[in-house]
């Protein structure tokens, strides 16, 4: 029972920033979205700027968090609300910045603290920005991702640096509507070809994993001109607090 819960859990929460596993993909496949547009803007905002603020470092423990610069979420995309000195980017991601075939795509309710390192902020909070760009001006997935092809294109986004990854250890973090819709892990972002390599999916394993851009694309032009990034996700036993997560409720 709790191996299939701790499954379940996972499967969920991971869906945000990177999709997972192969049950997710045939879900986010088969399923009928459940947010078919974008809602309307306010509803991606939030009101109180110190609230984001504080959600954001919750990401990641305060060692970490308190030195890094964090960014909110205006209606023209995302700013620098604290400029940080650790080269640690925390920022609350929105539903749009999941897998583009995830029915949740467009879930105003996400809210997803996420810190990443220095080489994730150099090379993957790049797309935070456009994305959020594209999406607070009304614009489809469709143009989302074409704006993102021309951008890696043009060399105006980077190439992933190796050794990206975030921490996603918030007890306050909302990342779908499904399950538990919480848990604390950390993400390894990387151009690994096989995700064999790294022992994921394997029986007793904690590593999962899934390509950055789709859990399953209908055909090879809907991820032709992107990078092939890959994501692992390792559970973690605390939130960013210290305190012991319950693996079995989520949070």
């Amino acid at each position: 029972m709790r191996k299939n819960t701790m499954g379940a859990i996972v499967i969920t929460s991971f869906v945000l920033l990177v999709g997972l596993g192969t049950v997710h993909q045939v879900m986010a496949q088969d399923a009928t979205p459940n947010y078919p547009k974008m809602a309307p803007i306010d509803q991606y905002l939030m009101a109180d700027r110190g609230a984001e603020i504080a959600l954001a470092r919750s990401a990641a423990p305060a060692s970490i968090s308190r030195d890094a610069t964090v960014l909110v979420l205006e209606r023209q995309g995302y700013e620098t609300a604290v400029e940080g000195k650790n080269g640690f980017v925390c920022v609350v991601a929105r539903s749009w910045m999941g897998p583009f075939d995830w029915p949740e795509f467009w879930n105003p309710k996400i809210r997803a603290a996420d810190c990443l390192n220095p080489q994730a902020a150099r090379s993957i909070v790049p797309i935070f920005y456009l994305r959020a760009k594209m999406a607070m001006a009304g614009r489809s997935k469709a143009e989302m991702l074409s704006a993102l092809k021309a951008a890696y294109a043009s060399k105006q986004l980077p190439d992933l640096e190796s050794g990206a990854m975030d921490y996603m250890m918030s007890k306050s973090s909302y990342l779908t509507d499904e399950g538990g819709h919480n848990m604390p892990h950390l993400m390894f972002d990387t151009l690994v070809k096989d995700a064999n390599d790294w022992g994921s999916g394997a029986e007793g394993s904690p590593v999962m994993s899934s390509p950055y851009w789709f859990f399953s694309p209908k055909e090879p032009t809907q991820v032709k001109g992107l990078p092939p990034i890959l994501v692992f996700l390792v559970p973690a036993p605390n939130w960013s607090d210290g305190t012991p997560a319950d693996m079995m409720h989520g949070h």
